[in-house]
Parts: C-alpha cells; structure tokens; sequence
C-alpha cells in the first residue's frame, strides 16, 4: 500500500521538475541569460520530494544524455529519492517493521519445536521423525535464499516481503488444522520457502537505507530480529503445553495471529526501498509527461532469468573460493547449528538433568535471548566508536576490517560457553552455571552475525548480496541436516561429549576473526568481487 503511495509521489516530483524546467526554458527563451539552479520543492513523507543539486553531465531532471535516450539517476549526494537521504524517523520505521516481519518469521521455526513429545504422539511417529517439522522449515529458507536475491533486484524488495509473507501465512494456517504428518512436513517446508523472501534480503533493505557509519547501529537490531525470536518461540511454546485447555498446536495458532498482525502493518507502512526501482519509477513518470524516451539502467539490465543463471553458480562459487565468505560463513554455519539443535538439545541438556518441566525448559532458552539483548544493548556505542574511527566525516566509508571487532572479542567465549555448559552439566551443579553459559552463547550469536554481515557488505559491495545468499544458504541447509542428528547424538553419546566435540569445532575457528583482521585486506585485493576501497566515501 505504501508502495502505491511512493509511486504517485514520484510522478508528482517528476512533474514539478518537468514544469520546473519548462519555467526557466522560457525565461532563457525571452532573456537569453543562463537559468538560475532549480529551486527546492517540498519533500514528502519518505524524503521523495525536493531537487538538490544535479551532478555534472545531467540535465535538471537528473537525466543524463546516452545513445538512445536520457538516463535517469541519482542527482546527486543529496538527492531525496534515494533511501539514504530520507528523514531518520521514517527510516526508523521502515526497521521497525522489518524487524517485526523478521521477527515473526524466525519465531515460525522454533514455535513447534517444544511440543516435539505431543506432536510426535499425536501422528504416531517417533520424535526423531517429528524433529523433520523443523529441520524442513531450515531446508525451505536454504532453498528458497538463491532465488529472493535476483527475484527482489528484478521486482523491488516490497514485492517479495508481502507475496511471500501472504503465501507464509496459508501454510501457518495448514501446519495448525493438518491431521497427518505428512500434511505438516509438506506445510512446515513451505513456511520456510517463503519465509526466505524476508530472512534472505532483509540485509540488502539495511544497505538500501543505511550508509556505513549508520549500519554499525542498525544491524544489531535486525541481527536481533534474526536469531532471537527461535529462542522465544519455545519458552511461549513450553508455558503453552503447561496449560490445560491448549494442545500443542495452539504453537503454530499465536504463529499465525502474530504474523498476520505482522503482514497487516507491512502492507500498509513498509515502502520500497531498492533504489534502481525508484529511479525506474521516475523515468516511466517522465516518459509519460514529456514523451521523450527517458530510462533507468535498472530498465535496461537482464530479466529476472538472465540474472539467475548468473547468481546461481555464484552463490556457490562464493562460498568455494572467497576465503572471507568461507571463515565468516563457517561461523555462521556452526552457530546455526548449535541454535536450531539446543531446540532437541536443550531437553538432554536441562529437562533430564534437573527433572524440569515443559514450560521451565522452554524459559531456560530466555538466557540466550538475554545474552543476545545485551550484545544488541550496544548499538549505541558500536555507533559511536564507528563515528570516531572515520573522523566524523559525514558519509564516510568504514574500513572493512573495522566491523571484525565485536567478532575478534567473542571468538572465544563460543568454546568456553559450550565445554562450560557440557562439562556442569550435572544435578549436583546449580542449572545457573549451565544458563550462564548459555548467557555467554546469545552474546557470540549476535556478535559474530553483525560483524560477519557487515564486514561481506563492506567489502563486496553490489555483491554482497550474493555473497550473503551464499552464505544463507549453506548455514540453513546444514543447519537443517544437524537438526536432524541432534537426538541422536545427545542420546548416543551424551550431553557433555556432544557439546566437547562441538567446543573443539569452535576452538578451530576461533583465529578466524583474527586473522581476517591482518590478512583481509590482501584477500580482497587479489578477490575480483570485493570493492575498492579507494576513493569511497559515499555509499
């Protein structure tokens, strides 16, 4: 709906500029003197109005003349229809509702993972196979993250936050009423097909919006929304399963209800953000008013098909051989793992330990979102230290290895947070040892999700979305796989065993940080994706 309204905003700016310029024509005409610079107009809610200064080479409807045609583009540094210069406190909305869509599509993959027992009983399968509900939801989001990357450069973000969140919702609806396993697994697999449309790109929104000094506070917020939702959903879930009158499938109901809200307030307040969209919507508008052939370089780019078979084998590519990609991945990758299993895990890791209940082991997850919020809390100071290493030089571009930080100090406390939690694990010990542990786990989560995002960003540029679909897709996918051996590694060779082998895994990783820190720069300079960074100081 806001789409609509940001597209009849554009053709009005377009015609003040046209009468604008018909203006000064005609008094160039009877005066023969140069034309004065176009005045400002008033801008609109999104920052669509006004016309700042227009770049060398352009006429004053930001068009600059090529074979064929005019090309529309940005006017400048300034110019208010680019997402980046539009008013803060609209921007701030379009991440609070961002946020909320994340939000409840990564609490979708969690919500049922605490009824495991019920659910399980209730389609006469054993737990094992019910842990299939959540390991094809990661298997829909690894699949569907190839395509929402080209399909929302071809189409505009807007697009595929709304189509995929309505179509996530028929299959929230049908993971709730199916009566078979196999209607949930089929259902469960579609919900994190489309929830990829909002969990694949929502980085790229941040991108659109935001430039690189800005970022260092944004991002902890939609790192947030990503990774602290699937730890609500269970202690909901758990509290659920502990009330009479409700059955385990009263989960995927408060899923349905929250993302309907959800999708409510997208469709009516979330505008479009991607840029070549914008500039494409301009050059339609100014077509029409003036009839002279007037064009975006969006318009002129590959169809949809053309860019998949371009992005495809790069996403895979990426991942093989960008070492940058492959160590931040890698991280990703294992701390996906440990998330999505701890939802099978924590059941061995608390509820046998300590005799505890449904909705107690459900609130142990409450210390890993605990964790997370404290890391998030930081925002502010990330910002400012982002804002002291550039000098406070407005727009200026962040050294890529800068974003390394947050991950470089919590490195390590991933193997000391899981051969803690492993090796307390016994009732003799307070269960406050084994939450702390976990504690120290959310804050790694967050820290190593927003140094990794930002750093790819930073460092490839136009591909950073590819470079952040590659690496989407392979954390979920392999996510998925894990989520489907965690029972059977806790119950074949135990809690403290799983998490020693799992420590040791991140005890490899943990120079990773590090050494991208000293060697980075080097690995971007022979890498023929990542961007210069010469002579950038705007992004």
């Amino acid at each position: 709906m806001w789409s609509v309204v940001q597209y009849y905003n554009i053709r009005e700016v377009a015609q003040r500029e046209i009468r604008g310029q018909e203006k000064r024509q005609h008094h160039v005409d009877h005066t023969k003197q140069p034309s004065g610079p176009l005045s400002e107009t008033e801008g609109t809610n999104d920052g669509l109005g006004g016309s700042p200064r227009k770049e060398e080479g352009q006429n004053d409807l930001g068009a600059g003349g090529v074979e064929g045609g005019l090309n529309v583009e940005v006017k400048g540094h300034d110019d208010p229809i680019n997402p980046k210069n539009w008013p803060l406190l609209s921007r701030s909305k379009n991440i609070a509702i961002l946020a909320l869509l994340i939000g409840v599509q990564a609490w979708a993959g969690a919500a049922g993972s605490i009824a495991n027992t019920p659910a399980s009983s209730e389609f006469g399968v054993s737990k094992e196979a019910e842990t299939l509900s959540t390991a094809v939801y990661l298997f829909g989001i690894g699949s569907g993250c190839l395509f929402v990357g080209p399909l929302s450069e071809t189409v505009g973000r807007n697009p595929i936050y709304l189509v995929s969140t309505f179509c996530y919702l028929f299959f929230v609806l049908g993971s709730a009423l199916t009566e078979s396993f196999g209607g949930q697994i089929v259902c469960r697999y579609f919900v994190g097909l489309f929830s990829s449309g909002t969990l694949g790109i929502n980085g790229a929104s941040v991108r659109d919006q935001f430039r690189p000094v800005k970022r260092a506070f944004v991002f902890p917020v939609i790192a947030w929304a990503n990774v602290v939702p699937p730890t609500l959903a269970p202690i909901v879930g758990g509290w659920v399963l502990e009330t009479s009158g409700l059955t385990w499938r009263w989960t995927e109901w408060i899923t349905l209800i929250i993302s309907c809200f959800a999708f409510v307030v997208a469709f009516v307040f979330l505008p479009e953000t991607y840029l070549p969209i914008l500039l494409d919507w301009k050059a339609k508008h100014l077509r029409r008013a003036t009839g002279k052939r007037y064009f975006s370089e969006h318009a002129r780019k590959a169809s949809f098909w053309k860019r998949l078979e371009h992005t495809l084998p790069m996403s895979l590519r990426f991942f093989l051989t960008e070492p940058v990609v492959a160590v931040l991945g890698s991280y990703l990758v294992l701390l996906y793992v440990l998330l999505f299993t701890f939802l099978s895990g924590f059941g061995y890791i608390f509820t046998r330990t300590y005799s505890l209940s449904d909705g107690i082991t459900g609130s142990c997850f409450g210390s890993i979102a605990a964790g997370a919020t404290a890391f998030t809390l930081c925002a502010p100071g990330l910002y400012s230290w982002a804002r002291h290493h550039t000098e406070y030089v407005s727009g200026a571009h962040v050294k890529p290895e800068f974003r390394l930080w947050p991950a470089i100090f919590a490195a390590p406390l991933l193997p000391v947070s899981l051969f803690w939690l492993g090796w307390t694990n016994f009732p003799s010990i307070s269960i406050w040892s084994g939450l702390g542990a976990c504690f120290c786990f959310g804050i790694v989560l967050i820290a190593m999700y927003v140094s990794s995002y930002e750093y790819i960003i930073d460092s490839y540029g136009d591909h950073a979305a590819i470079a952040l679909s590659s690496i989407t897709m392979v954390r979920y996918l392999i996510a998925g796989g894990m989520t489907l051996a965690a029972r059977p590694m806790y119950e074949g060779i135990g809690v403290r065993w799983t998490l020693f082998l799992l420590g040791c895994l991140a005890l490899v990783l943990t120079p990773g940080p590090s050494l991208l820190y000293i060697y980075g720069h080097r690995m971007r300079q022979r890498s023929r994706y990542a961007r210069s960074e010469v002579g950038i100081l705007h992004d």
